[in-house]
Order: structure tokens, then C-alpha cells, then sequence
């Protein structure tokens, strides 16, 4: 690296490796000649350098912190939007051609399953169920599918082969028939697990009856182009391990509604007809 020396014979400064015999300038002897000490900063050495980076990691990490905290509002009410949009999905519409906020507003309420009713959720949009439904908040959504219908949507989580799946299954009036589906996932294989996310798939759900003769959960996923009772549907060629964890996200997942699937409506005109034909088949069942 050069140094910088000045010559006090002739008052020049010049650049050199080292210290020479002779000013370049003048000629003068070398004991004329002083080296220039520097007092700046050193931008070759090491102190330098981790001090620089350690500024530049801070500036930059409070650039993220400030920028991730303006848009949060931002992405939460993105995420909220899709995940409405897959609400619809299960319902009928296609979220590309509609405006998602607006229909979904119009058409569809969140409710809570309690004790034994659905009651208007008053709370903020949730964009993930799993842990709900473990904790027993049964969230319901009612609204009207595309073709009129009125319907119910039940949120379902999984897991698949290599990560989360969920999704929202759409029932009818009766409770008894599936109007449609909406199904994604967190990192299935592209082309295999993956096509749980197409149409072609989750439109195999529609019409099936959700319970088997047993009152239980029927409605299942089994292997591709095995299907042939009419509460089974083919699962993904060649992702039988996704297929899989459809078919038990799809019965775990009704199964924790069991209680609302099963609630019968009261069709009597009076309360008390009601009330006394259900004695009466208590009387019996005894």
C-alpha cells in the first residue's frame, strides 16, 4: 500500500512504497524527506470494516422493522381477503372474477356453534381454524352458493405429507350433502400432492352424502380410480400420502361438527308440538 511523503526541501508531497533515497521532485536527501502520518480513518483494516457492517446490518434491520410494521394492516387485511375467498370457493364462486370483500359481505356470516345454536361471531375474522377447533370454537359460515343454495361452511385442518392442509367444506340445508369444497396446502409436492388445490379434484366432492349408514362419518378420499361406494372419492394419482391426509381431515373435520350436523331442524308450527312428540319418543327409547 503507498505512503504519502512530503519533502521539507521543496514542500512537495508525493506517494511512494517506502521511503526513498532521494526526493522524486527536488532531489533532495532522504533526510529530508518526512512521512505523512494520516489521521483519518483507516478503510483497509479490520476494526473498519466489522464497524461498517455492523452499522449497515443495523440500519437495514430497522429498515425491515419499520417497513414490516407500515404495511401489517396491509397483509393481515390480504390474508383476511383470501382466506374469505376460499370461503366463497367452497361456495360456488370463482374469487377471480368476483369482488371478493363485497360478496363475501353480501352473502355470508360467521357464526359460532354453542351450545347446541349458531350465534352471529362478533369478533375478528380468524384466518387459521386448526387451533380453534381444538379448543372446541367451532366457527360456521352460512351464506348462499353460486347457484342460490343456501348453504353451511365448515373450516377443516390436516396435515399432508409434508405439511399443513386446510380447507372448507360447504354443506347444505339438510346437513347431510356436501355442496362444495376448497381444499390447499402448505408444501405438497407440484404436480402430485399439490393437485389437491385443483377443481378437478375438489369437485369430486360434490353431491356425496357426509354420513354412512351408521350415523358416522362416510365421506372419505380413497386411492385414484378405486372409488365406488357414492361417499368415496378418488384421491391424487401417485400422492396417495396427501390423498390420505385428506380423507382424515375431512373426517376429523366433520366429526367435530358432529353435533351440528346432526341438530334437526324444527319444522312443527308450534314449539309445543315439538316438545311433545320428543317426549314421546323419549317415553319409547326407555
Amino acid at each position: 500500500m503507498a505512503k504519502k511523503f512530503i519533502c521539507e526541501q521543496c514542500g512537495q508531497t508525493f506517494e511512494a512504497a517506502s521511503k526513498p533515497d532521494k526526493c522524486p521532485i527536488c532531489g533532495a536527501d532522504s533526510s529530508k524527506i518526512k512521512e505523512v502520518k494520516s489521521k483519518g480513518i483507516n478503510t483497509n483494516g479490520n476494526v473498519y470494516t466489522f464497524c461498517y457492517a455492523a452499522v449497515m446490518v443495523i440500519i437495514v434491520a430497522f429498515l425491515l422493522a419499520f417497513v414490516a410494521s407500515a404495511l401489517k394492516d396491509t397483509q393481515e387485511a390480504n390474508v383476511a381477503n383470501d382466506t374469505k375467498g376460499q370461503i366463497l370457493s367452497a361456495l360456488g364462486y370463482d374469487k377471480a372474477a368476483i369482488n371478493v370483500a363485497d360478496v363475501y359481505a353480501e352473502q355470508v356470516q360467521d357464526n359460532l356453534f354453542e351450545a347446541g345454536e349458531l350465534k352471529p361471531y362478533e369478533g375478528k375474522f380468524n384466518t387459521t381454524y386448526g387451533s380453534l377447533i381444538k379448543n372446541g370454537e367451532l366457527h360456521v359460515f352460512t351464506g348462499t352458493t353460486a347457484n342460490g343454495e343456501q348453504a353451511y361452511v365448515l373450516p377443516v385442518v390436516g396435515r399432508g405429507l409434508w405439511g399443513g392442509l386446510w380447507g372448507y367444506i360447504a354443506v347444505n340445508e339438510a346437513k347431510d350433502k356436501v355442496l362444495g369444497t376448497y381444499f390447499y396446502h402448505e408444501s405438497e409436492t407440484a404436480g402430485l400432492g399439490a393437485r389437491i388445490s385443483e377443481k378437478w379434484f375438489q369437485d369430486q366432492f360434490i353431491g356425496k352424502p357426509i354420513f354412512g349408514e351408521d350415523g358416522e362419518v362416510a365421506l372419505t378420499v380413497v386411492k385414484a380410480g378405486s372409488a365406488q361406494q357414492e361417499n368415496e372419492v378418488d384421491g391424487v394419482t401417485g400422492a396417495t400420502l396427501t390423498s390420505n391426509g385428506v380423507a382424515a381431515m375431512v373426517k376429523d373435520g366433520l366429526s367435530a361438527y358432529k353435533n351440528f350436523l346432526g341438530v334437526a331442524d324444527c319444522t312443527c308450527e308450534e314449539d309445543a308440538e315439538c316438545s311433545e312428540e320428543d317426549s314421546e319418543e323419549t317415553d319409547v327409547e326407555q
